[in-house]
């Protein structure tokens, strides 16, 4: 489809421009202790986080445990949820889902949560969004999950609710899968929250991303980033907008460790298919490779989780000291 069949949204609104130059997502919640101590750990992550570099902090929005990670029968927080309770024990981190899946939540609904938060944080939410994937959660839970081509036309039509709720503005609109009439959303912290799209697909994740999206986290094999981000440098100038108002960050797996033992014996454990996007080493290791291999490919910013030991004290703090040099 070409990009004359995409209709172009009113004259883009000035928008606190979002910056994400160094962030830590929190993807896995099987931690010692149970889930007595549960949220305890994600709090002493999300403030090391804070104290240590990193801008933002991220969760995964998924109900089940992903394949790669664990099981899906393991623990995994409901991202809203969590993002609340982090808002209040944080200060100054910016906190953001990656990605909210679209089909979970009706999309007024959804900008209503974020706005939400965004109160509770003092203007620290960023809306991370993307189609939806996960097949086991849908089947299990009774979410539709629909065709590859439904998910991207929920999408598009749930952005064209959600980008105007977020940014004081009372939307119209009637389509195949949703509707709003005069949609409220209030209170608010400030007049337009950032949005942020999540993935790698050059059709249609791209073409939204320049029509809606304030960053773009680009999750995709080290070596097609290049293509990547000049396919999205083209998609942002196919609707007329400049590119450097598209800001990018990549989502890379990280296992800190303290030799090349430790790191082999990690690797192992790590499916083929994710190694690609892995990092394994110490500090210094993991710095200049992610420098060299990310920032050094024309990315603006850097996500990173750490779903081995990332619960471990200390860890998320090194992993700050290290890579908070490479965006600054």
């Amino acid at each position: 489809m070409g990009a004359e069949n995409y209709p172009l949204l009113p004259e883009r609104r000035s928008v606190e421009v979002v910056t994400i130059s160094l962030g830590y997502q929190i993807p896995n919640f099987t931690y010692p202790g149970g889930v007595e101590t549960l949220f305890d750990t994600v709090k002493a992550q999300a403030l090391e986080a804070e104290a240590s570099g990193f801008d933002t902090v991220l969760v995964m929005d998924h109900f089940y445990q992903l394949p790669g990670i664990g099981t899906p029968d393991q623990p995994m927080m409901e991202a809203y949820s969590t993002l609340a309770a982090l808002a209040a024990s944080t200060s100054t981190i910016q906190l953001s889902a990656l990605v909210t899946g679209n089909t979970y939540r009706n999309p007024a609904a959804l900008a209503k949560t974020v706005s939400t938060l965004d109160v509770i944080s003092h203007g620290r939410a960023i809306l991370g969004i993307g189609a939806g994937w996960f097949e086991l959660e849908h089947e299990q839970l009774g979410f539709d999950f629909d065709t590859f081509t439904e998910r991207f036309e929920k999408l598009d039509e749930a952005l064209q609710i959600i980008h105007p709720m977020l940014r004081d503005e009372r939307p119209e609109f009637t389509g195949k899968w949703y509707r709003v009439h005069g949609a409220m959303n209030v209170p608010r912290f400030r007049d337009s929250i950032p949005i942020m799209l999540g993935g790698q697909g050059e059709r249609k994740t791209f073409r939204l991303a320049a029509r809606f999206a304030d960053h773009m986290n680009i999750i995709a094999p080290i070596d097609d980033l290049p293509r990547k981000l000049q396919v999205l440098k083209q998609r942002a100038e196919e609707i007329d907008r400049d590119p450097a108002t598209l800001p990018t960050s990549y989502l890379a797996s990280v296992a800190l460790v303290e030799s090349q033992a430790e790191a082999d014996a990690v690797l192992a454990r790590i499916p083929e298919d994710r190694r690609s996007r892995a990092f394994v080493g110490t500090a210094e290791v993991l710095a200049e490779r992610i420098g060299n291999d990310i920032i050094g490919a024309g990315v603006d910013g850097i996500i990173v989780n750490a779903p081995t030991n990332g619960h471990v004290p200390g860890v998320v703090s090194a992993l700050g000291e290290a890579l908070a040099p490479l965006v600054r």
